[in-house]
Formats: C-alpha cells, structure tokens, sequence
C-alpha cells in the first residue's frame, strides 16, 4: 500500500546521493520498501534545492512542499531551536513527513559523517478510501496539496 512520505531537511548544496542514502537506510532499517514512499516533503525553502529535487526525481515521486509556519504548527518528537532559528520552524523532516496528517514510523535520522547536512523521518499517510475496489491507487489525501503548501512536479 503506496503511503509512505519522507521528510527531509538539507543543508545548500546538498547531494541526491546523500539525501537518496539517508532515505534508503531509514526505510531498509525500518523494514519499510521503498517502492510505498509517494512523495518527498520539505520546507518551501528549500524547494528548489537541486539535490532534494534530483531525489524525489530518482525515487520517481513529487517533491512537495510546506511554508514554514505551517510545518511550525505541526507537532513533533524531535523540535530543534537550532533548526527554529535558520529556517522558522522547529522541526523539517518531521513536520514535512507529517504534515499532510499520519503516523511518525521513522523519527528524525541525520546523515552520518562529516559534512553530512542531511536528516529524514518517514510517515504512513493516513488513506481515505480503502475499502471494497480499492486498487491502491491515489487516496484524497495524496490526490490533492495540503492547505497552504507548494508542489512542485517531477522534473
């Protein structure tokens, strides 16, 4: 069942292949297949960073997302003042992976090593229309943008 959001927050510059590894451990550690992940989120800020566009290109999803003060009002295990005073929220990955409503399955993760500037978590969207026929297809809550939030197509 296609329902699994990934979060991400990044540092500029960051990499496909760092944020692709980050996302390809949580999911693989979390016994969760990559083939369920329907979308990448993150702050609008960082919506046109080439790495996190190139990874959601890879992974073959849309890069969604979410205006800081939306992804301030979305609780989360893991806020970071640090994080609250360079982007205006608290939280990234966790309040992009959750934003669209679901369950936290993976918190935050940072990338390992130096240089790493790359964290995810990973959420199970909550589906609306499952039940007698349905296909697996796109539920209401994949099928249209959250309030307030920014999509940005496939490359």
């Amino acid at each position: 069942m296609r329902s699994l959001v990934v979060g991400v927050g990044a540092g500029r510059g960051v990499s496909a292949d760092a944020v692709l590894g980050l996302v390809e451990e949580a999911l693989r550690d979390a016994g969760l297949p990559a083939d369920d992940v329907v979308e990448l989120a993150t702050v609008a800020a960082k919506a046109d960073e080439p790495g996190l566009v190139l990874a959601a290109a890879r992974l073959g999803v849309p890069l969604r997302s979410y205006p800081a003060p939306e992804l301030a009002r979305v609780a989360v295990p893991s806020p970071s003042a640090a994080v609250a005073a360079r982007v205006g929220t608290p939280s990234v990955a966790e309040a992009a992976a959750l934003a669209g409503g679901g369950e936290l399955l993976v918190p935050k993760r940072k990338a390992a090593g130096p240089g790493a500037r790359v964290t995810c978590a990973v959420a199970r969207r909550r589906l609306l229309n499952v039940g007698p026929g349905y296909t697996g297809g796109e539920t209401a809550l994949t099928a249209r943008p959250a309030p307030e939030s920014l999509d940005r197509e496939r490359p």
